[in-house]
């Protein structure tokens, strides 16, 4: 398996390969396991960037101890000594937080009443999120690893190469900040704000930096150990991986430079940064870069109500370093995908299975598992038969596939749940039939013609062949403007699936019914003989 791992061309295994050489490099791991980690900032909740970065990095680990056999572990890192910057607009009674502006985020009031802090609040639900999709994880806390000492040998080295990381970091900033900049930011003892004070003096034999308090100028003395400083961004990265032993992590393409003045920290202190992946953020419906502040994203809740997630997981698995649109239309392709591959992987050999992306997903070979139907199909069924609940789209299935039922197929019951509530949500209101062109109309009928003449069991292939000698007798320049011309007049939309497959599964006798319906002009909802568009060809 490792021969076969080391010829992989999957990107885990490309990330593992670079791992296990830089360790080489190295001499070998030092330590009983190689840790990879991913950060999170607490100041809200976990949100699908969260989940992203933690099952792209568990994808890599595992890859990484299949390909070396090494024993690792992943620290899933919260930042929650950060200073309270910023009220959220989203919680209640927010101004009863203004008194704990600029305070370590585990110092700030919870606002929901259900934890000792903020931080904690939002570190329990970081950790509820990851454990109900099973991560393999440590929870690690910033505060923790400060107050306890754990983190304080590592910022003693910091305070000793202080004149070496302020070399690397002035040149990064502006005129204004290098005049204040400091890499320890104290937390002041009267206050508890986390303090962005101008530092005048640092005593390696005391462990302690002497600042002017930035409210009244005076001159304090501060330790830097025991939870007494909090480190700057950059800084604190850099730290965080030296002192923890972190051999990789991932990033968004937004932290390039954060990524590389903590590496050159690191190097300043001896050691070797992580290794990483660079990783493109994700665009909305337009092509625009996905913004909280614009609330032009799609949210993991959003996702886990439209589609499984396994075909989350792929969606994430798929191209991490090119920009991706992240929207609604993504998920039903996903879905199908997903199944695809889940389909094909007990039956292929060892080298083609760590090439599928559900051997990435699952860490390993899954049980295989296919469905009767695919999600895109099921959606369109959804939406043309008007569903309100479940039980409408499996009277079609049921009818259509003999055998087959929810005790029998609980994943396609959960896939049926799923083009409900994506029809429902986000197909039901943009859905706009057309009136067909005079041509058009010819067109259907012929077709309505030809499935009419097929026998009562003609299978999908047989009425699909019929769909497309119509398409080809209607002399179309294009015929993929005959498939368009149907899933405008008879789907309601511009997009659609088989036709022979639905057809099939919406059963002959109703989908002649669609298509008188639609030469009607009940679809539409406008007399048959209203005017429409122009001929198709």
């Amino acid at each position: 398996m490792m021969d076969i791992a080391r010829n992989a061309k999957a990107w885990p295994f490309a990330e593992a390969v670079m791992l296990a050489k830089r360790l080489d490099k190295m001499g070998g791991p030092k330590k009983d396991s190689v840790i990879f980690e991913t950060g999170y900032g607490p100041s809200g909740l976990p949100h699908i960037g969260t989940f992203g970065e933690v099952v792209r990095t568990s994808m890599v680990r595992h890859a990484f101890e299949t390909l070396t056999g090494a024993t690792t572990r992943l620290i899933c890192f919260s930042d929650d000594l950060d200073g309270f910057r910023k009220i959220p607009d989203n919680i209640p009674n927010p101004e009863q937080l203004t008194p704990y502006l600029h305070m370590p985020l585990t110092k700030v009031k919870d606002p929901f009443g259900t934890a000792s802090s903020f931080g904690a609040h939002n570190n329990e639900a970081l950790q509820a999120f990851l454990d109900s999709f099973g991560f393999d994880y440590e929870f690690v806390s910033s505060t923790d690893c400060y107050t306890s000492g754990m983190f304080d040998d590592a910022l003693r080295d910091m305070l000793a190469h202080y004149d070496d990381i302020m070399k690397i970091m002035l040149p990064t900033l502006g005129a204004e900040r290098q005049a204040t900049y400091s890499p320890f930011f104290p937390i002041c003892p009267d206050t508890g704000r986390v303090l962005q004070a101008k530092v005048i003096a640092q005593d390696v034999a005391n462990d302690s930096i002497t600042y002017l308090h930035p409210e009244t100028g005076e001159e304090k003395t501060s330790l830097v150990t025991g939870g007494h400083c909090k480190l700057q961004w950059k800084c604190d990265w850099a730290m965080r991986w030296y002192a923890l032993g972190v051999d990789y992590e991932m990033n968004g393409k937004d932290l390039t430079d954060s990524v590389t003045q903590s590496s050159k920290i690191v190097r300043a202190l001896g050691a070797i940064p992580p290794a990483g992946l660079t990783y493109e953020l994700f665009l909305d419906a337009n092509g625009e870069k996905i913004s909280k502040s614009k609330g032009n994203g799609l949210s993991i809740d959003e996702w886990l109500r439209y589609g499984s997630p396994e075909a989350l997981s792929l969606f994430m698995y798929a191209q991490p370093k090119r920009a991706k649109r992240l929207h609604f239309d993504v998920i039903p392709k996903t879905v199908d995908e997903y199944y695809q591959h889940l389909g094909k992987i007990t039956e292929q050999d060892v080298a083609a299975q760590i090439e599928n992306p559900v051997w990435h997903i699952h860490s390993g070979v899954p049980e295989a598992a296919t469905l009767p139907l695919t999600f895109t199909l099921l959606l369109n069924l959804a939406a043309v038969c008007h569903a309100e609940d479940s039980s409408v789209v499996w009277a079609y299935v049921s009818d259509y596939a003999e055998g087959v039922s929810a005790d029998t197929h609980p994943a396609l019951d959960r896939m049926i749940d799923y083009a409900v509530n994506y029809y429902q949500d986000l197909v039901r209101p943009t859905k706009t039939y057309r009136l067909p062109s005079a041509a058009e109309s010819v067109h259907l009928q012929t077709l309505a013609d030809a499935i009419r003449d097929l026998p009562d069991d003609a299978p999908a292939e047989d009425i699909q062949s019929a769909v497309y000698a119509t398409g080809k007798q209607a002399e179309y320049e294009n015929l993929r403007s005959w498939f368009v011309c149907l899933y405008e007049v008879l789907l309601g939309q511009s997009e659609g699936p088989r036709m022979g497959s639905f057809f099939a599964l919406y059963g002959r006798d109703k989908s002649l019914q669609l298509i008188n319906d639609a030469l009607a002009g009940t679809l539409a909802g406008t007399p048959a003989d209203q005017t429409s568009a122009g001929d198709a060809h």
